[in-house]
């Protein structure tokens, strides 16, 4: 891609279409360019059933999810009542938030750069958080590490899942596509959670 076509896109949109396919192409033999996989969308999901009863906390975290991810999270509901956990079918459960293109690329940049090294005792993140088709998942204990999130405003921490969906065939393309994305695996030994 020339210079031109580049301007203007997200940074680590710019290194996958300039470092990362290169390498993929090269290192790990994908012989076109359509077939090295690509990161499709990003899902960011937050159970907040402890605040279902508490209108003010419930739209807190939901406006702190939409200040994180820079997109409005849609509510997600209960299909049916269970009486165990004090919960009524229709009832707010939740936020989820689809990233895809631009604020996609935005969100993973920040996230590798900004949120994660700011995670106490951070070794890295889990190389086995991939399921059989190529989509990684990690969970972030507290919203904190994100700059958007100042400590005097938050009524509590909060965490939240993060999926990031891949066109790879398999768990190994997917791993090493997100290692040359940058994305922080750690290399030896357990310990550090994000």
């Amino acid at each position: 891609m020339n210079k031109t076509e580049l301007k203007g896109k997200p940074r680590l949109q710019v290194k996958y279409l300039t470092e990362v396919v290169p390498a993929m192409m090269k290192g790990y033999g994908f012989e076109n360019v359509m077939a090295v996989p690509k990161i499709v969308k990003v899902v960011v999901n937050a159970g907040l059933g402890e605040c279902k009863d508490d209108t003010k906390k419930f739209e807190n975290a939901v406006a702190e999810i939409a200040a994180i991810t820079g997109q409005k999270p849609l509510v997600t509901r209960a299909r049916k009542s269970i009486s165990n956990f004090k919960l009524r079918e229709n009832q707010k459960i939740g936020a989820k938030v689809t990233l895809r293109g631009r604020i996609m690329y935005e969100f993973l940049d920040k996230l590798i750069t900004i949120a994660l090294p700011r995670v106490r005792d951070f070794r890295g993140i889990s190389p086995t958080g991939f399921d059989q088709h190529g989509n990684y998942s990690l969970g972030i204990k507290e919203q904190l590490v994100f700059p958007e999130i100042s400590y005097e405003k938050i009524d509590k921490i909060r965490g939240f899942d993060i999926v990031v969906v891949t066109t790879a065939k398999n768990n190994t393309d997917a791993f090493n596509l997100l290692k040359e994305m940058g994305f922080p695996f750690r290399t030896t030994g357990k310990g550090g959670n994000a």
